[in-house]
């Protein structure tokens, strides 16, 4: 059993962040959720609706930004949409649109082998976006990253969701990555993952990287670190002997 009688409300426009250790269940609940794989008990709901089938109004941005390689940038984030039977002209000024937000109009024509990981991750999160979902879901797609590229993919993504207060369910190792970007924590024990806390997150928006040295911005992720040590999922070796 991936995750374990897990219980919680997420509210239309609230960027909501999912922290909890390997193995605890943070993509299964995302899976269940877009209606990919069926609960085994208990139910999600979208708007009062019972999710049994994957949903249309969802984008989902996965770690692995699974592009296709015979696509340019403009033609990956286009297919969504030409699935969905989207009109062809209003598909291509959208996904320039997109594209242009997040830094690539200049790499529109570029296949996914002449891009960087964060442009690929850049596509893809356009990609995701392009049909204009309600919910966005988003399984740990900055990890692969290096620290920089990551920093600066915190921000655009901030961005993206200021100028259109998309719903984020957003799943993430890093208490600092989940701190910066959320309106609420969610904090997941070890497997099988429970909800044991939800934090809030009162700092104002838009949030810049400097904000991440603040007392008020270190007292809670301090809080949410002291939240895993209780669990043990954080242990001390300052007793050990040496």
């Amino acid at each position: 059993m991936a995750i374990d009688n897990i219980e919680f409300d997420v509210r239309t426009g609230e960027f909501l962040t999912v922290v909890g250790p390997s193995g605890c269940g943070k993509s299964t609940l995302l899976l269940c959720v877009a209606g990919l794989v069926r609960p085994s008990g208990g139910a999600v709901l979208i708007d009062g609706r019972p999710v049994l089938d994957p949903q249309a109004d969802i984008g989902v941005v996965f770690q692995d930004d699974l592009l296709m390689p015979w696509r340019h940038a403009l033609g990956n984030v286009m297919i969504q949409g030409e699935l969905r039977g989207m009109a062809p002209q209003a598909l291509r000024e959208r996904s320039k649109q997109l594209l242009s937000m997040v830094g690539l109009s200049e790499f529109t024509g570029k296949y996914p082998q002449e891009l960087s990981g964060g442009m690929r991750q850049r596509v893809a999160i356009c990609r995701a976006l392009v049909h204009d979902p309600s919910l966005l879901l988003m399984d740990e797609p900055f990890g692969a990253l290096d620290a920089f590229t990551r920093d600066q993919l915190n921000i655009d993504l901030q961005h993206i969701w200021a100028s259109s207060r998309k719903t984020v369910v957003f799943v993430t190792h890093s208490i600092v990555e989940a701190v910066f970007l959320a309106d609420r924590v969610l904090v997941l024990s070890s497997a099988p993952g429970k909800v044991t806390h939800e934090v809030s997150v009162p700092l104002p928006r838009p949030r810049s990287l400097d904000m991440q040295d603040t007392r008020e911005f270190n007292e809670i992720t301090r809080a949410i670190r002291k939240l895993f040590t209780s669990m043990g999922v954080i242990r001390s070796h300052s007793n050990t002997p040496t």
